[in-house]
């Protein structure tokens, strides 16, 4: 759990007081007071220490939060880069055991095992080995990233088992499908041992480990493909025979609960697989006829791992405080804007956790719910029994809500609710599929809303993208000449000091990336704006008097990133490009 207690005036509606690691972090200001408890709010949520979710949220440099859990709980570090994970025995410790609390065994010494752990204050974790092993246990304390690529390889390596290893063998090509789907077999055991069941949880576990946001499962006229999405792109997982697709796309079926015999209409369906006792995951799951067999695409929907804090999603200061005030009014709409996949809904909860107390009733609408946040009462759209965005809606409105989310404005009936409702007391926050900020209120119009309504309810206009974040440890500096950077949109006096950061690739990483940022255009509506919305302007006028008041766009503030070494040239072309 999180490292803070409930101070003496805490039980009586005070506030939480940081302890122990929270506490040091703050007093070596490696962390403000009111991020720390930003940070602990979300780790107490999502039931993981605070550490972990500094870890996880970029929050403080990993090296230096190692160092203050070394000295709390007074235990060695060791840098996993020096391990050679060969000789590790990985025998002694439980696989379930390792990849469940992400520990692994360094040495035995007579009846003592050495562990590394990512997380010294997992007391469950201590128990269940000593249980298991019957040893004496001493922590040794390792970067909890690092840990989680070992034990990728390590885990990978005990299972003896790869997807190409399932598809070889003898006579799977051959199986029937009749026999890999039985009576009542309609579960999500991971556990059924037989080769077409294997192979798909390969696939899951896989994409797991890897965190994809999604898995492409694609028949074609001589190779069925199998793809990860991974940090926003597509990679090759495995090509599989051609044979298998039907069988493939039946079991899924069967673990979402779809018509297995319906291979002719689209089908939407969901499934939901623990892989240990703390960690559910949700799966999307879509089906769709082409010309030599069916596409499915699971979309993974891991809430553990959806990192929440507003400070971390990747603003630059002046937007992260206009959206803030935005989001701080009593009333108002805030719309988010971007292509599928661009993080909308992460930028959406991350100002929802905030604003997420026990004085606000906060109600959101979406299809699907893809986070689960308490104290935000969640509805999924049912469109087959009529639960609607606009049924649902009038329902929110006759409950007395402060502030209402809307997973997506699609049509003139919910556009139209939702500017009543932020004409009436209550902000609202939503997202629209457009390309930038401006776009965006001629989109509204274009459904129909008045000009005068648009200007009295929207406050705030985002636009966003997600860029790939250059690895740390193999990212190196590349030289450019000075005209290709300003022709690249940096300024004059930037280019002179200017150290821009490429890709390269280790075994920590995914072609030189790992993980992602969003890129941000912040567009507040000002009087200026507001009379050209009433004038119903062009969106090219609309953007033309954004650039005046100083509103950065997309492309500007991910040359910043790239400025900073976060991410590199070649991924801000890619999402920016026009």
């Amino acid at each position: 759990m999180a490292e803070a207690n409930i101070s003496d005036d805490g039980a009586a509606g005070g506030s939480i007081s940081l302890t122990g690691v929270a506490s040091k972090m703050v007093k070596k200001g490696l962390l403000t007071k009111a991020a720390a408890h930003e940070i602990n709010k979300v780790a107490l949520a999502s039931n993981r220490s605070f550490f972990l979710q500094c870890v996880e949220q970029n929050a403080v440099p990993i090296t230096k939060a190692c160092e203050i859990m070394s000295e709390e709980y007074g235990i060695p570090m060791m840098d996993v880069d020096s391990m050679n994970t060969e000789l590790s025995p990985v025998d002694v410790v439980p696989a379930n055991l390792m990849e469940k609390h992400y520990i692994l065994p360094l040495y035995v010494r007579d009846t003592r095992l050495y562990l590394g752990v990512g997380d010294p204050g997992n007391t469950t974790a201590l128990d269940e080995v000593k249980f298991n092993t019957g040893l004496s246990i001493s922590l040794v304390l390792l970067d909890p990233r690092k840990l989680a690529q070992v034990l990728e390889t390590v885990l990978d390596k005990d299972s003896g088992v790869s997807l190409s290893d399932i598809v070889n063998e003898e006579g799977f090509n051959e199986l029937e499908l009749e026999s890999e789907i039985e009576e009542g077999d309609a579960g999500t055991d991971l556990k059924i041992d037989t080769p077409i069941v294997r192979f798909v949880n390969k696939i899951i576990q896989d994409a797991i480990r890897k965190s994809a946001s999604d898995i492409h499962i694609e028949p074609y006229e001589h190779i069925t493909r199998i793809r990860f999405r991974i940090d926003g792109v597509l990679h090759d997982a495995i090509n599989p025979p051609k044979g298998l697709i039907h069988k493939i796309i039946a079991r899924l079926k069967i673990l979402s609960q779809l018509d297995i015999a319906e291979r002719r209409l689209p089908q939407d369906g969901r499934m939901k697989i623990q892989f240990s006792r703390s960690r559910t995951i949700d799966f999307r799951v879509s089906t769709m006829p082409t010309l030599f067999g069916e596409k499915m695409v699971i979309r993974v929907l891991d809430t553990s791992s959806a990192n929440l804090a507003l400070d971390t999603i990747g603003m630059e200061p002046e937007q992260l405080q206009l959206y803030k005030e935005a989001s701080e009014q009593p009333h108002g709409m805030i719309l988010v804007t971007g292509p599928t996949g661009s993080g909308k809904t992460v930028s959406l909860y991350s100002a929802l956790s905030v604003l997420n107390t026990v004085e606000r009733n906060i109600s959101s609408v979406e299809d699907p719910v893809e986070i689960n946040v308490n104290g935000i009462n969640q509805v999924n759209v049912n469109e087959r029994i009529g639960l609607t965005f606009g049924t649902v809606l009038r329902a929110f409105l006759r409950q007395d809500p402060d502030i209402v989310m809307i997973g997506e404005i699609r049509d003139l009936e919910t556009a139209e609710i939702a500017v009543k409702a932020s004409q009436t007391g209550h902000l609202v926050l939503s997202t629209l599929h457009t390309n930038d900020a401006a776009a965006t209120i001629t989109r509204l119009a274009n459904m129909g809303i008045q000009p005068f309504n648009i200007a009295s309810s929207v406050s705030l206009v985002i636009a966003q993208r997600l860029v790939r974040r250059l690895c740390d440890s193999c990212k190196e500096p590349v030289e450019l000449k000075d005209e290709v950077l300003l022709d690249l949109g940096f300024k004059e006096d930037e280019v002179s000091n200017l150290e821009i950061f490429g890709a390269v690739g280790c075994s920590g990483c995914t072609g030189g990336y790992r993980g992602r940022t969003g890129i941000y255009e912040v567009m507040p509506i000002s009087t200026t704006i507001s009379e050209l919305i009433m004038l119903n302007s062009s969106t090219l006028e609309i953007d033309r008097q954004a650039r005046k008041e100083n509103i950065p766009t997309m492309r500007e503030s991910g040359l910043k990133k790239v400025a900073a070494g976060i991410t590199s040239i070649e991924e801000v072309e890619r999402v920016t490009a026009n």
